[in-house]
Protein backbone atom coordinates (compact mmCIF):
# COMPACT_ATOMS: atom_id res chain seq x y z
CA UNK A 1 0.00 0.00 0.00
CA UNK A 2 2.92 2.33 0.72
CA UNK A 3 3.93 2.18 -2.98
CA UNK A 4 0.45 3.30 -4.00
CA UNK A 5 0.67 6.38 -1.80
CA UNK A 6 4.15 7.15 -3.06
CA UNK A 7 3.03 7.03 -6.70
CA UNK A 8 0.03 9.26 -5.93
CA UNK A 9 2.20 11.84 -4.19
CA UNK A 10 4.83 11.76 -6.95
CA UNK A 11 2.13 12.29 -9.59
CA UNK A 12 0.81 15.23 -7.56
CA UNK A 13 4.33 16.72 -7.33
CA UNK A 14 4.78 16.34 -11.09
CA UNK A 15 1.51 18.18 -11.75
CA UNK A 16 2.48 20.89 -9.28
CA UNK A 17 5.83 21.44 -11.01
CA UNK A 18 4.25 21.55 -14.47
CA UNK A 19 1.47 23.90 -13.35
CA UNK A 20 3.41 26.49 -11.39
CA UNK A 21 5.97 27.42 -14.03
CA UNK A 22 7.10 31.06 -14.39
CA UNK A 23 4.43 31.80 -17.04
CA UNK A 24 1.69 30.58 -14.71
CA UNK A 25 3.11 32.64 -11.84
CA UNK A 26 2.68 35.68 -14.09
CA UNK A 27 -0.95 34.65 -14.63
CA UNK A 28 -1.48 34.47 -10.85
CA UNK A 29 0.06 37.95 -10.52
CA UNK A 30 -2.34 39.32 -13.15
CA UNK A 31 -5.28 37.67 -11.39
CA UNK A 32 -4.33 39.12 -8.00
CA UNK A 33 -3.96 42.61 -9.48
CA UNK A 34 -7.32 42.31 -11.27
CA UNK A 35 -9.02 41.39 -7.98
CA UNK A 36 -7.21 44.12 -6.04
CA UNK A 37 -8.23 46.73 -8.62
CA UNK A 38 -11.87 45.69 -8.46
CA UNK A 39 -11.96 45.66 -4.66
CA UNK A 40 -10.22 49.04 -4.38
CA UNK A 41 -12.82 50.47 -6.77
CA UNK A 42 -15.65 49.26 -4.50
CA UNK A 43 -16.65 46.28 -6.63
CA UNK A 44 -17.19 42.66 -5.65
CA UNK A 45 -16.15 39.14 -6.58
CA UNK A 46 -18.64 36.60 -7.90
CA UNK A 47 -17.58 32.95 -8.00
CA UNK A 48 -19.08 29.81 -9.53
CA UNK A 49 -18.33 26.24 -10.54
CA UNK A 50 -19.95 22.79 -10.60
CA UNK A 51 -19.46 19.85 -8.25
CA UNK A 52 -16.14 20.10 -6.40
CA UNK A 53 -15.54 23.42 -8.15
CA UNK A 54 -18.81 24.71 -6.63
CA UNK A 55 -17.41 23.86 -3.21
CA UNK A 56 -14.15 25.60 -4.10
CA UNK A 57 -16.09 28.70 -5.17
CA UNK A 58 -17.86 28.78 -1.80
CA UNK A 59 -14.61 28.12 0.06
CA UNK A 60 -12.78 31.01 -1.64
CA UNK A 61 -15.71 33.41 -1.26
CA UNK A 62 -15.65 32.62 2.48
CA UNK A 63 -11.90 33.34 2.62
CA UNK A 64 -12.50 36.81 1.18
CA UNK A 65 -15.59 37.60 3.28
CA UNK A 66 -14.22 36.14 6.51
CA UNK A 67 -10.46 36.22 6.41
CA UNK A 68 -7.66 34.15 4.99
CA UNK A 69 -4.68 34.82 7.25
CA UNK A 70 -4.90 38.43 8.42
CA UNK A 71 -7.35 40.02 10.80
CA UNK A 72 -8.92 42.56 8.46
CA UNK A 73 -12.18 44.01 7.23
CA UNK A 74 -14.49 41.77 5.22
CA UNK A 75 -14.15 41.83 1.44
CA UNK A 76 -17.21 41.59 -0.84
CA UNK A 77 -17.39 38.15 -2.45
CA UNK A 78 -20.27 35.79 -3.14
CA UNK A 79 -20.48 32.26 -4.41
CA UNK A 80 -23.28 31.86 -6.94
CA UNK A 81 -23.38 28.18 -5.96
CA UNK A 82 -24.70 28.73 -2.44
CA UNK A 83 -28.28 29.98 -2.90
CA UNK A 84 -30.27 26.78 -3.38
CA UNK A 85 -33.56 28.62 -3.86
CA UNK A 86 -32.13 30.65 -6.76
CA UNK A 87 -30.32 27.66 -8.24
CA UNK A 88 -33.42 25.47 -8.24
CA UNK A 89 -35.81 28.20 -9.37
CA UNK A 90 -33.55 29.29 -12.23
CA UNK A 91 -32.79 25.68 -13.15
CA UNK A 92 -36.50 24.89 -13.25
CA UNK A 93 -37.65 28.05 -15.04
CA UNK A 94 -34.72 28.74 -17.39
CA UNK A 95 -32.67 25.51 -17.50
CA UNK A 96 -29.45 24.42 -15.80
CA UNK A 97 -27.28 26.23 -18.34
CA UNK A 98 -28.60 29.54 -16.97
CA UNK A 99 -28.18 28.96 -13.20
CA UNK A 100 -25.17 31.28 -12.99
CA UNK A 101 -25.78 33.70 -15.87
CA UNK A 102 -29.20 34.65 -14.49
CA UNK A 103 -27.69 35.43 -11.08
CA UNK A 104 -24.95 37.50 -12.73
CA UNK A 105 -27.63 39.41 -14.64
CA UNK A 106 -29.31 40.39 -11.36
CA UNK A 107 -26.34 40.71 -9.00
CA UNK A 108 -23.39 41.72 -11.16
CA UNK A 109 -22.35 45.19 -12.22
CA UNK A 110 -19.67 46.67 -14.41
CA UNK A 111 -16.33 46.56 -12.63
CA UNK A 112 -17.06 43.37 -10.69
CA UNK A 113 -14.90 40.29 -11.20
CA UNK A 114 -16.31 36.83 -11.96
CA UNK A 115 -14.16 33.85 -11.01
CA UNK A 116 -15.25 30.72 -12.87
CA UNK A 117 -13.91 27.26 -12.06
CA UNK A 118 -14.27 24.34 -14.47
CA UNK A 119 -11.80 21.47 -14.66
CA UNK A 120 -12.69 20.87 -18.32
CA UNK A 121 -13.22 24.49 -19.39
CA UNK A 122 -16.30 23.32 -21.31
CA UNK A 123 -19.21 23.45 -18.82
CA UNK A 124 -22.19 25.05 -20.62
CA UNK A 125 -23.44 26.91 -17.54
CA UNK A 126 -19.96 28.34 -16.92
CA UNK A 127 -19.66 29.46 -20.56
CA UNK A 128 -23.12 31.10 -20.29
CA UNK A 129 -21.92 32.87 -17.11
CA UNK A 130 -18.86 34.18 -18.94
CA UNK A 131 -20.98 35.48 -21.82
CA UNK A 132 -23.37 37.26 -19.45
CA UNK A 133 -20.51 38.77 -17.45
CA UNK A 134 -18.88 40.15 -20.58
CA UNK A 135 -22.19 41.73 -21.65
CA UNK A 136 -22.26 43.57 -18.32
CA UNK A 137 -18.63 44.73 -18.31
CA UNK A 138 -17.58 42.22 -15.66
CA UNK A 139 -14.01 40.93 -15.92
CA UNK A 140 -13.72 37.13 -16.03
CA UNK A 141 -10.99 35.06 -14.40
CA UNK A 142 -11.01 31.38 -15.32
CA UNK A 143 -9.55 28.37 -13.56
CA UNK A 144 -9.44 25.25 -15.69
CA UNK A 145 -7.30 22.25 -16.58
CA UNK A 146 -6.42 19.92 -19.40
CA UNK A 147 -6.10 22.00 -22.61
CA UNK A 148 -8.13 24.89 -21.16
CA UNK A 149 -11.22 24.12 -23.22
CA UNK A 150 -13.32 26.97 -24.54
CA UNK A 151 -12.79 28.84 -21.29
CA UNK A 152 -9.12 29.62 -21.99
CA UNK A 153 -10.15 31.96 -24.82
CA UNK A 154 -13.41 33.19 -23.30
CA UNK A 155 -11.98 34.39 -19.97
CA UNK A 156 -10.01 37.63 -19.70
CA UNK A 157 -7.33 35.82 -17.67
CA UNK A 158 -7.09 32.04 -17.38
CA UNK A 159 -5.11 29.81 -15.04
CA UNK A 160 -4.69 26.33 -16.52
CA UNK A 161 -3.67 23.44 -14.27
CA UNK A 162 -1.42 21.28 -16.40
CA UNK A 163 -3.10 17.90 -15.95
CA UNK A 164 -5.76 15.64 -17.40
CA UNK A 165 -6.57 14.21 -13.97
CA UNK A 166 -9.50 16.00 -12.33
CA UNK A 167 -8.22 15.53 -8.77
CA UNK A 168 -4.87 17.07 -9.65
CA UNK A 169 -6.56 19.98 -11.44
CA UNK A 170 -8.70 20.64 -8.36
CA UNK A 171 -5.62 20.52 -6.10
CA UNK A 172 -3.83 23.05 -8.30
CA UNK A 173 -6.88 25.33 -8.36
CA UNK A 174 -7.19 25.45 -4.58
CA UNK A 175 -3.43 26.02 -4.20
CA UNK A 176 -3.55 28.88 -6.71
CA UNK A 177 -6.70 30.40 -5.17
CA UNK A 178 -5.22 30.25 -1.67
CA UNK A 179 -2.05 31.94 -2.92
CA UNK A 180 -4.16 34.66 -4.55
CA UNK A 181 -6.09 35.21 -1.29
CA UNK A 182 -2.83 35.65 0.60
CA UNK A 183 -1.37 38.08 -1.95
CA UNK A 184 -4.59 40.13 -2.08
CA UNK A 185 -4.67 40.37 1.72
CA UNK A 186 -1.01 41.32 1.91
CA UNK A 187 -1.29 44.05 -0.71
CA UNK A 188 -4.56 45.49 0.59
CA UNK A 189 -3.84 45.24 4.31
CA UNK A 190 -0.05 45.17 4.69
Amino acid sequence: MKNHFESIVLAHQDTFQKTFLPAQLEVLDKIAHEIIGALRAGNKLLLCGNGGSASDAQHIAAEFVGRFVKERMSLPAMALTADTASLTAIGNDFGFDRVFSRQIEGLGKQGDVLIVISTSGRSPNILEAIAQAKQQGIRVIGFTGKDGGVMKDAADICFIAKSHKTTHIQEMHITALHAICEVVETILFG
